[in-house]
């Protein structure tokens, strides 16, 4: 499993590192492998494996780095020293390989730190060094940033997960109601070509009206807008605007209906969420968010489109839409077919 971000945190030591990565990845790594690059065009890059790594997986984290021109590469190794030193070991390998330089090489593990470096004794000795990330400049770089580090990966999940309780029931109630709204235009005899035109016009509406709310949408309007996203004309609607300059609303706004919505519904909102994100250079988010469209969709498009761009380490400023709503609405316009 890999996790990618960019950002513009600036580190300049063993402990700066160690504090940047939660922030990062947006959880505390455990039993990993994290690569950051820098010295690039692209700000930071983080890429994260699971321990014991595989030597496709070193690979492809140094073609990621390579193939956007990071010239440096930080590994840190999270864990005990077995399963640390043969990663670290074939990750140096493969990154130098494609020439990227690493500068340093370090295991975490217990509140302690190791050079894989360094054998002065007077600077790295062997019990390892504490290291107190609240205590850095980079982490409070970080928060005013607006980055989050959650307590592991698993916490970064339940940030997606359904919710549950009442909120489950009343939303429910909620999709049972917005699924025979929908029914309803069936037994009014319209044909599937006036049915997509509909959901198009209302959710284009929907859309336009809650992003000019101050207030959460209703578990109605999050039921419907759900069913109204297996549109594709609906959902690249919503896809388009996003502000990919400034996503923290967004974020908000896709997490809050992914989790309400029923499991069908949850692909749309899980890809936008993971959009939104990754604009921001949030990959942890990212990805959990795509696992939960994966999960109800394996075969969800945009999901994959979006998994292979993150995969591929393509920073958020080269994968920009740049397209608005107006000209959305004329390419569809563009390809439109007579209603038989």
């Amino acid at each position: 499993m890999t996790d990618t971000t960019t950002g513009p945190l600036v580190i300049r030591s063993p402990q700066d590192a160690i504090a940047a990565v939660p922030y990062l990845l947006g959880f505390h790594p455990a039993d990993s492998l994290v690569v950051v690059g820098f010295d690039g065009p692209h700000n930071t890059c983080a890429l994260r494996l699971d321990l014991p790594t595989s030597r496709t997986g070193c690979e492809r984290t140094a073609g990621v780095l390579a193939r956007n021109d990071f010239r440096r590469a930080l590994v840190l190794g999270y864990g005990p020293a077995d399963p640390v030193a043969p990663a670290v070991a074939d990750v140096w390998e493969t990154l130098t390989a494609k020439g990227v330089e690493v500068v340093e090489a370090l295991r975490v593990a217990e509140g302690r730190w190791w050079s894989m470096t360094c054998v002065d004794q007077r600077c790295c000795p062997p019990e390892g060094r504490p290291y107190d990330i609240t205590a850095s400049a980079v982490a409070a770089q970080a928060t005013l940033a607006g980055h989050v580090a959650l307590p592991d990966r698993d916490e970064l999940a339940r940030s997606v997960a359904p919710l549950d309780g009442p909120v489950r029931a009343a939303m429910r109630q909620a999709t049972d109601r917005a699924e025979r709204r929908f029914l309803a235009w069936a037994r009014e005899g319209l044909s599937p070509a006036r049915i997509r035109s509909r959901m198009a016009e209302e959710g284009v509406t929907l859309l336009a009206d809650l992003s000019a709310r101050d207030s959460p949408p209703s578990d109605d309007d999050v039921a419907w807008l759900g069913v109204l996203l297996t549109s594709m004309r609906v959902r690249d609607e919503a896809w388009v605007r996003i502000d990919e300059d400034a996503a923290g609303a967004d974020i908000d706004f896709w997490r809050y209906v992914l989790r309400r919505v029923e499991e069908p519904y949850v692909p749309g909102p899980a890809c936008l969420l993971a959009f939104a994100a990754f604009t921001v250079g949030d990959g942890g988010l990212a990805n959990v968010s795509l696992d939960r469209a994966a999960r109800a969709d394996p075969d969800y498009s945009m999901a994959a489109l979006l998994r292979d761009i993150i995969a591929a380490g393509i920073p958020p400023s080269k994968a920009r839409l740049g397209m608005t709503p107006e000209e959305l609405a004329r390419a569809y316009a563009d390809h439109d077919t007579p209603d038989p």
